[in-house]
């Protein structure tokens, strides 16, 4: 029996999630966060440990979403939501930090928004990041963060989309077991079917060889 292509896998293939651009950034954002609090705010702080475990949930939902995205569409959504929610609130910290120390947003128009906006477009590994971390100012720090926390909300919206297309198409994990279900039994029915086609023919054949045997023994 011919294996049939075009049925339905019960379980979606997980993506890399090391290979995603916002999961990169996201990492990068969790290491810059770290370095930052520590560098810029008094030890004590509750800010430090909410703007770390925002950042970290950032990343790890993300990781989370993908791994569980196997076997739930749903679950990866509900999990990337949780990432995004998580990278607002870390943006709101670095907006307030920006405000209440009265430093400069990098806006479009500013001087240093165009450079910026390409070094963070064109570089997603930590490794690009990591040699400016205990050289950037508390200013150009903050900036770099709010413009990558940005950038990792918008790529995890068209991403996200992609993902509920998807399942529109495909469903949840239930609608693929039900399908591969039907899919088997039909690929059954047309074996059945199949065998019976077979075995009608082979007794034609026997009865027409029977006959030629008969008609033989007669003529002698």
């Amino acid at each position: 029996m011919e294996k049939d292509n075009n049925a339905s896998p019960i379980l979606r293939r997980q993506p890399n999630w090391e290979d995603l651009y916002f999961y990169q950034k996201a990492v990068v954002l969790y290491q810059l966060t770290f370095v930052f609090t520590k560098r810029f705010l008094t030890k004590g702080d509750r800010t430090i440990d909410q703007m770390v475990q925002a950042a970290r949930s950032g990343k790890q939902n993300i990781v989370e979403g993908s791994a569980d995205g196997v076997t739930s569409t749903e679950m990866e959504l509900k999990l990337l939501n949780v990432a995004r929610s998580s990278i607002k609130e870390l943006k709101e910290d670095y907006e307030d930090y920006i405000t209440s120390r009265h430093l400069q947003r990098w806006n479009p128009g500013h001087e240093r928004y165009d450079g910026m906006l390409r070094f963070c477009r064109h570089n997603n590994r930590l490794e690009q990041y990591q040699t400016y971390f205990e050289r950037w100012t508390d200013e150009e720090m903050a900036n770099i963060a709010l413009t990558l926390c940005h950038m990792v909300d918008r790529m995890m919206t068209t991403y996200q989309k992609q993902l509920e297309e998807t399942f529109v198409k495909e469903g949840g994990i239930k609608e693929r077991m039900t399908a591969a279900r039907l899919g088997y039994r039909t690929n059954q029915r047309e074996e059945i079917e199949r065998l019976k086609h077979e075995l009608e023919a082979a007794n034609q054949r026997i009865a027409y060889l029977e006959a030629k045997l008969r008609q033989q023994g007669q003529n002698y």
